[in-house]
């Protein structure tokens, strides 16, 4: 993998460029299946991943039993299970591969030990982590706030690879709607272009 790629990914300006060798010797490339799982639920998170390609999503078991798509990731992102790996704690989520994919995999002791030695990757972090708060909760905020059609716009929006890759009951099940309504919105939308 070119150094472009951990470049753009662990992009900020306190990383020295001889720092990002560094970064890119600390990760293993990793190849998925479709449909593999890549952590399951009570199992603790050691590492994490930058996706090179491929579609992923996380997702948990409600109440009665369903899967309900807590997110998607795609190529140029990271995946995570944050509360699991930085709290060591089994997680509450499963993540499953969606596609094939190949991913660079770093293990909590190495991003620890590059967290604390380079400066800029630390300064890098809080940002992440700062930013990755802010889309939680806009997230939270318009899932109470949009209507089921302007949260799945804004997908089309954001996200369009996973409008055409992804299952419809995944995409559904993002939006906290039923299948049948993400079908009707479809096609409201569709008549109306």
């Amino acid at each position: 993998m070119s150094k472009i790629f951990f470049e753009q990914i662990y992009n900020h300006p306190s990383i020295k460029k001889e720092d990002y060798k560094t970064l890119m010797d600390s990760h293993t490339k990793v190849e998925f299946s479709k449909n593999e799982l890549i952590l399951n639920e009570g199992k603790t998170s050691n590492e994490y991943y930058l996706i090179e390609n491929g579609l992923f999503r996380s997702y948990v078991i409600d109440f009665n039993g369903n899967e309900i798509t807590t997110n998607f990731f795609g190529s140029n992102q990271i995946l995570i299970e944050v509360a699991s790996l930085f709290l060591r704690i089994p997680s509450k989520e499963n993540i499953q591969a969606l596609s094939d994919g190949t991913v660079w995999k770093i293990d909590f002791i190495t991003f620890q030990e590059l967290f604390n030695s380079i400066a800029g990757f630390t300064q890098w972090g809080r940002t992440w982590m700062s930013n990755q708060l802010f889309i939680s909760k806009q997230r939270s905020i318009h899932m109470l706030t949009q209507s089921a059609t302007d949260r799945y716009l804004a997908l089309i929006d954001e996200q369009p690879q996973i409008i055409k890759q992804v299952p419809l009951k995944y995409i559904a099940s993002y939006l906290g709607i039923t299948d049948t309504s993400l079908s009707r919105i479809r096609k409201e939308i569709s008549l109306n272009t």
